[in-house]
């Protein structure tokens, strides 16, 4: 469900250690297969291939290292929120690229990773070198429980990463996904989904409206709502990634917190000088990329 960005040398000089126990082949796990790929290139890069998709891409020598293309946008957004740890929920973790990512950029976190699969996270806590409990919790379970199951205003990112086959799940997708997402997110926190879509992104398009629905009707004007794509994806030259963005509003009585523009041109700058540049549709923007679509709704699990 993602392209890769190009090739490039680890940003860590820290001694390359591989573990030796990596395994050669599918391996079984609950819902199917899970196999560990090398890179011909950088032998210290490995991509996790769940029933055959590729879903994570790490450089076990570099827990700083991001290889999907949406991956490195959703990065981008992080970099807006103000310095320190961070809470972070991961809705499909996989082999924890991300998570591996915000601990190295943000040192502290805590985190959790949600999977379906029980015996995928025992796998790539063995595999790859993941921060361990409680820096980085890793559960078996149903995205939508997950969050359901979070408290209010308990994490500073909430990530969607989640597809069957590809398409994501009715039952994260829609108001009702993106209401319970506002509601566990601190004031100032941001939502970040990878929306994989295709020509004429109606799903995008109905995803940004949803988003726009839970998170009030001033978002886009207030700068807490865009959306993020290679230029083809927007021009409907292919089908690919989109990553879209929502951050829940801070109260006027709220001082200590800091709520991060997504009009920010530093954000803008960031995004264009990508190693594939993206483009980002904020304020104004990102009203008219959704256009009249309806929002969508969230079906029950």
């Amino acid at each position: 469900m993602a392209r890769r960005s190009a090739r490039r040398r680890p940003s860590s000089s820290a001694p390359l250690t591989l573990p030796a126990e990596l395994p050669l082949g599918p391996v079984p796990i609950t819902t199917g297969t899970a196999e560990v790929v090398r890179d011909p290139d950088f032998p210290q890069r490995v991509t996790l291939h769940v029933n055959g998709v590729p879903s994570s891409s790490l450089d076990l020598a570099d827990p700083g290292f991001l290889d999907f293309e949406y991956m490195q946008q959703m990065a981008a957004f992080v970099a807006l929120l103000p310095p320190g740890p961070l809470r972070v929920l991961h809705l499909g973790a996989a082999g924890s690229a991300f998570a591996r990512h915000v601990e190295h950029e943000r040192p502290g976190s805590r985190q959790l990773g949600v999977d379906l699969d029980p015996r995928l996270l025992e796998l790539v806590r063995e595999w790859f070198a993941l921060p361990r409990s409680p820096l980085l919790r890793l559960r078996a379970d149903d995205a939508g429980r997950a969050l359901a199951s979070a408290h209010d205003a308990s994490y500073d990112v909430v990530v969607r990463d989640v597809f069957a086959g590809d398409r994501t799940p009715e039952h994260l997708v829609g108001t009702g996904f993106a209401a319970e997402a506002h509601r566990v997110l601190r004031p100032g926190g941001v939502l970040l989904v990878n929306c994989a879509d295709r020509p004429p992104l109606t799903t995008a398009r109905r995803e940004v409206a949803s988003l726009a629905a839970a998170f009030g009707p001033d978002a886009a004007a207030q700068g807490r709502l865009a959306a993020v794509a290679e230029p083809a994806i927007l021009k409907g030259r292919r089908y690919g990634n989109l990553v879209l963005a929502a951050v829940r509003e801070v109260p006027e009585d709220e001082q200590d917190a800091q709520q991060p523009d997504l009009r920010d041109p530093r954000l803008g700058r960031a995004l264009r000088t990508l190693a594939v540049p993206a483009t980002l549709l904020a304020g104004e923007d990102a009203t008219a990329f959704a256009g009249t679509a309806a929002p969508l709704p969230t079906a029950t699990p």
